[in-house]
């Protein structure tokens, strides 16, 4: 049964708008990160999201149904999703990029993709269809330990710098080189935090 019972117990609670789960350091995989997913999708009023899923054998395939499912989460506004020292890699961490871009209501983002290999085009890919997040106001992510070059630390953000209500940004990379280039492209007025940090 394990994490998709978990979530098809939690889908009957019609009313649930808040819900943290602290579910580091099992054995979730794929099948059962997208079952636990597809189950939250169901829980229609649910606003509020903490999902701690690091160090799970979560693949690609994991990744990608997870973040598909969350993107029916309509009413979704603050969403923290641990994914660190996973095998994400770079097509679905821009497949997570491009579902959350459906939440249409998500303003606060927390997204820990720490030690996925994740490299440029992964890193672009997330922050292009991030930047489609019309009411994200504050985002934190996480990718240090991964393999995101200068290549991937400009298209990153550029990207990000057309997310056009973002106003607390902050990031942690593994190079200080990556964090000059990232400032560069940063350095928007409608910025009114901005912290690069290497992690």
């Amino acid at each position: 049964m394990g994490a998709s019972g978990l979530g098809s117990a939690l889908a009957n609670c019609i009313n649930l708008s808040n819900l943290t789960l602290y579910l580091a350091g099992n054995q979730i995989g794929d099948e059962g990160a997208s079952g636990l997913g597809s189950s939250l999708a169901n829980c229609i009023n649910l606003s509020n999201l903490t999902l701690d899923l690091q160090s799970n054998q979560i693949g690609a395939i994991g990744a990608s149904g997870l973040g598909s499912a969350l993107a029916n989460c309509i009413n979704l506004s603050n969403l923290t999703l641990g994914l660190g020292w996973s095998q994400i890699g770079n097509e679905s961490a821009s497949s997570l990029g491009s579902a959350l871009a459906n939440c249409i209501n998500l303003s606060n983002l927390t997204l820990d993709l720490y030690g996925n290999q994740i490299g440029d085009e992964g890193a672009s890919g997330l922050g292009s269809f991030l930047a489609n997040c019309i009411n994200l106001s504050n985002l934190t992510l996480y990718l240090g330990k991964n393999q995101i070059g200068a290549m991937g630390a400009s298209g990153l953000g550029s990207a990000l710098a057309n997310c056009i209500n973002l106003s607390n940004l902050t990031l942690y990379l593994s190079s200080m080189n990556i964090s000059q280039i990232l400032s560069k492209y940063l350095k928007s007025k409608r910025l009114v935090v901005l912290k690069i940090k290497e992690w």
